[in-house]
């Protein structure tokens, strides 16, 4: 660890001891300063249900159930300040949108292949950018379905229709990563959403060897394709050739369009601080910073699901290579649930004030059910404080830095109502959306609406004295810069 990682670290761990008083306060206590730019994401796992779908659809009345269900969950999740959704569409070689490559998994009918009655992947999309939040398509790289689902899927399953990509591991397949075909076969899953769906990211998981407990044995791949390559090295270029190759496909259909993924939380040993044989670069082969100092990656969500000396030095560490990208601490919320660690609150306000104070891109939490079950207080803690003020997904500067024109705006109050109205922005890499805030001199703008698609906004002023604010409209390029306000 460089010495000034090492003194950022003592530094913050002093100011978070410090900062435990105002962070430890009931929900009634003052909201934290605006932030005008943070990652806010939680991860939305489709996988066996365990976010959602609770239930299978086996008509269109439970399928409009699941619908309501979904909608539901992204109203709180709105409410508590996330702006940003990781949904997982690639499950497990199975996929949660009408695919030309792969087949439905069995979540959302309860039976493996079965197409539902509408599109999940496009109703989480449409209805996170209603409440102005980015859905992020959230691809798993290469776990396969258990043997058993393989079976059920039968001719349309990843082993009987690829199997020169596929290994056994126990009772479950995986791709290898080392066979030259696995590579272009993700980036033409990933081309196909990115193609088909306005999303706003592609995030992949588990773009990782397996950890040792999976039986994976990929000698026989090694010797076939290594080139004298030593073992170590040859991994970690066929993890890099499948990051390139999705990458290229991706950017290639819409270069707006944010890469991600979910590298291990600990990039690799420091020089004061073991990661204890568990690290993306030496253990898995994920060479996660050099992804995004070649811009391979727009932004990354480290899986940093630890505390103490297992966090704070890596966290600084990831900071101190970000290459100007967001780097967003994923956070396991999931640990303070009595059945797992049943860590106290204060953990988690720690990161994240530690995370907010080094200058990091956000934050993420795995995952929804644990944030929306508002264990500990968490859920509460977000919405009354420290995400009481909304923030912008930051924009990625290092594509595109150029923002649209602003619009113009006529603002009138009819009784209680405030009513804006503006021309139509266009720009030339794509379409245009539009916020919306109040004017404050003193607090600083208040962000009201985000995403907007339409060129007015109404909104009842309950307090008399907002019919005499003024407010802006700014528009939104498709790379997230934002214009001045005429």
């Amino acid at each position: 660890m460089p010495i000034t990682n090492y003194k950022r670290y003592i530094v913050n761990c002093i100011t978070a001891l410090f900062s435990l008083t105002t962070l430890a306060q009931p929900s009634h206590s003052p909201v934290t300063p605006s932030v005008p730019y943070e990652v806010r994401a939680v991860w939305l796992t489709t996988l066996m249900g365990l976010d959602w779908p609770k239930q299978p659809a086996h008509n269109i009345e439970q399928a409009e159930a699941q619908q309501k269900a979904l909608c539901q969950m992204l109203d709180r999740l709105k409410e508590c300040g996330i702006n940003t959704v990781l949904f997982q569409a690639r499950i497990r070689s199975t996929t949660a949108y009408p695919s030309s490559i792969e087949p439905w998994d069995g979540v959302f009918t309860g039976t493996p292949g079965k197409r539902p009655n509408y599109d999940p992947l496009k109703f989480a999309i449409d209805e996170c950018h209603k409440r102005g939040m980015e859905c992020h398509a959230w691809v798993v790289a290469f776990p396969i379905c258990k043997v058993a689902t393989a079976k059920q899927l039968g001719k349309a399953a990843l082993p009987n229709t690829h199997p020169e990509l596929c290994q056994k591991c126990g009772d479950q397949w995986m791709m290898d990563p080392g066979v030259p075909g696995t590579a272009p076969y993700l980036a033409k899953i990933c081309k196909e959403i990115a193609t088909n769906y306005d999303i706003d990211g592609i995030h992949l998981d588990y773009i990782r060897y397996p950890e040792s407990a999976i039986p994976f044995n990929d000698d026989h791949t090694y010797r076939r394709y290594a080139n004298g390559r030593n073992k170590a090295t040859w991994r970690k270029e066929n993890i890099n050739r499948c990051v390139t190759a999705i990458h290229d496909a991706v950017k290639a259909a819409r270069p707006w369009i944010k890469m991600s993924c979910s590298p291990v939380g600990k990039y690799s040993d420091l020089a004061r601080y073991s990661s204890r044989g568990w690290n993306a670069r030496d253990a898995v082969s994920q060479d996660a910073q050099m992804w995004l100092q070649r811009g391979w990656m727009d932004m990354l969500f480290p899986m940093m699901y630890f505390d103490g000396d297992h966090y704070y030095p890596f966290l600084a560490d990831w900071k101190e290579n970000d290459y100007g990208r967001p780097v967003v601490p994923g956070l396991g919320i999931y640990f303070l649930n009595e059945r797992e660690k049943n860590w106290p609150l204060l953990n988690v306000q720690r990161q994240m004030n530690v995370a907010r104070q080094e200058g990091l891109g956000g934050q993420a939490f795995f995952r929804a059910r644990f944030l929306l079950n508002n264990e500990k207080g968490l859920y509460d803690w977000l919405k009354n404080i420290f995400y009481a003020q909304p923030a912008l997904v930051p924009p990625m500067t290092w594509c595109d830095s150029i923002p649209p024109t602003a619009p113009c705006v006529e603002q009138t109050i009819e009784g209680n109502t405030l009513k804006l109205k503006w021309n139509a922005v266009t720009d030339a890499d794509g379409s245009v959306s539009y916020n919306v805030y109040r004017l404050d001199s003193v607090m600083g703008d208040a962000l009201l609406a985000t995403r907007l698609q339409q060129t007015h906004y109404e909104k009842l002023l309950l307090l008399p004295a907002l019919k005499h604010s003024r407010y802006k409209v700014t528009a939104v390029d498709v790379y997230g810069n934002e214009s001045k306000a005429n």
